[in-house]
Formats: structure tokens, sequence, C-alpha cells
């Protein structure tokens, strides 16, 4: 099957699309133990992801992220299972395939190593050409797998997100979302990632290394700070724009983290979103189809008026 990802891109110009939420807090509600390997689920309990997926689009996704997050090489290394990399990620990305309906999509999630380029100096740890073999790889198993595109996303160094931009983009040509995840300082009032890069400033560098969409997603701020980090991207880049933000603030009560946003007042957030230029929302950690439902809901109410 031909990817579908021009027409996406396409579709962006006229309407806003509604991604889906969170994979991670839906596949603990299903069983998975914490420390476990989330991908290794695509391999041992496929018919847990093709439901996750299936209960995202029924709630109003137009598109889903497949279960790949972690699903580099030099990440699955520390499971042991890096020589499994094409198998998880192929399989993650036709699982997302077989459950999705006509007109919707399936981005291939891409997330960071847990390691540092030896760019960014003094701490990075692997050398760049690892990272760039690595996302690569990944990048060729999900477009194998029938990806319509990919979601490179809750970054927080520039020089990741770019060699994994450019790896994909070089070795498969699919459209890339890529989005970065950003703290809120509020005692100088700014979002910043982790190690310091402005909103404006990451934009700005995705662009330049080829993202068709630039994005936020995860962060502290839940999507109350969504805007004022919209406000800054749109200032370095007229590109395309989307917002995933976590349901509120994680807090740890018992053995469980909850999160404190009711999927109403989540999506009470979202025409400011969009009114920020957000073409594609969705929801991240703690978020669920009910929550997903409610931001569809507000989405179209936008599209009718």
């Amino acid at each position: 099957m031909a990817s579908q990802g021009k027409v996406l891109l396409e579709r962006l110009r006229s309407e806003v699309l509604v991604l889906d939420g969170a994979m991670g807090t839906m596949l603990f509600a299903a069983g998975l133990t914490p420390g476990a390997c989330p991908e290794l689920w695509n391999a041992e309990r496929p018919e847990v992801l093709q439901g996750v997926h299936r209960a995202y689009f029924e709630a109003g996704s137009d598109l889903v992220e497949t279960n790949t997050f972690g699903g580099t090489r030099l990440k699955l290394k520390a499971y042991g299972l890096e020589d499994g990399c094409r198998e998880l990620n192929e399989k993650g990305a036709k699982l997302a395939r077989s459950v999705c309906p006509p007109g919707r999509f399936v981005a291939g999630s891409i997330g960071p190593t847990g390691h540092l380029p030896d760019t960014f100096e003094p701490l990075g740890d692997t050398p760049a050409e690892l990272f760039y073999e690595s996302f690569r790889e990944q990048a060729l198993a999900l477009a194998a797998g029938g990806v319509d595109l990919f979601a490179i996303e809750t970054m927080m160094i520039p020089d990741e997100a770019v060699l994994a931009i450019k790896a994909a983009k070089e070795a498969t040509g699919l459209p890339v979302l890529c989005s970065m995840t950003f703290q809120y300082n509020a005692a100088k009032g700014v979002d910043r990632t982790m190690w310091g890069t402005s909103p404006a400033d990451a934009a700005a560098a995705l662009v330049a290394a080829g993202a068709d969409v630039v994005a936020c997603n995860c962060g502290d701020g839940g999507p109350g700070r969504v805007p004022a980090i919209l406000a800054e991207m749109r200032t370095a880049t007229p590109a395309f724009l989307a917002a995933y933000p976590n349901a509120g603030i994680p807090k740890v009560v018992g053995d469980k983290t909850i999160y404190d946003l009711t999927p109403e007042a989540m999506a009470g957030a979202f025409p400011a979103i969009v009114a920020a230029g957000a073409r594609i929302v969705g929801a991240c950690c703690g978020s669920t189809p009910a929550h997903i439902k409610a931001i569809a809901e507000v989405v179209r109410g936008l599209r009718r008026n």
C-alpha cells in the first residue's frame, strides 16, 4: 500500500487533524509491567496493540502512532533486543495499519535513544554516526510495515532530533513530524527543553533539518502552556504546527501514576491550542481514548464554525 503521507500534509492546509493519545498508559492498564519493553508486545501481545489503535480510531483519531517509541537499536540494546529491531518495528507498523480505516493515517513513532550525540559537548557519549544509522534502520523497518509518515517525538536536544529527521527523510522520503518536549520555568516565565533550547530555536533547527511539521508534546506544563510554545515556534517558521500535551501533572498515588486532567477539562484547552496554529492535535502521557474523544469533539465543533 502506498504511503498517504503527502495526502495528510495537503489536508493540513485546510483542516485540523486529531492524533491519538498515550500508548504507555494504555499498555500499563493492559498489564505491561514497569521496566518491561513495550515494543516486545508487538510480537507477544499483538491483539492488545490492535485494540489500542482501534480504540483511538473509534474515539475520533485521524492518525495513530505505532508502538515503537523505544524501537531504535540503541534503545532496544538495554533489553538485549537490539537484533529484533527490524522485526519489532515492522510488526508495530503492520499492527496499526491492519486496523486503520480508509482515509486515516499511521505515524511511525521514533523516540529518543537515551544517549547523547558526541556533537553535544561535553556530555555526548555516542558517535553521531551511530545515531544516524540507528534511526535509519528503524525508519526503514517502519516504512516496510506501511507507515504514512514519522512522528519523531519527545526529543530534548535538537542535535538528536536533527539526526533522526535526516535519517528518516533520506532513507524513505516520507513526511516527518518532529516534536520537542519543554519544561516551564515559572520563575522566568519561559518554556525550555531540559537542555535549555527555546521553542523558536528548536523549531528553526527542526525545519532546517527537513521536518514537515514541528510540534511540542509531553512536557510538565500540560495543555495550558501549549499556546505560548506554539506562538514562539511560529515566530521562527511558517511550517505546520502540532501539539499533544500530557493530561496534566502526574502524581504518584500508591504504586500508580495518576494524571489530574479529566477528558472534559483537557479538551477545554484545545480551542486556544488550535487558535495558536496547531494543525494536528492530540494528547500524551495519562490520556486515553476518552480524552481523544473529547478533543475530537472540540475539533469537529471548530470545523463547523
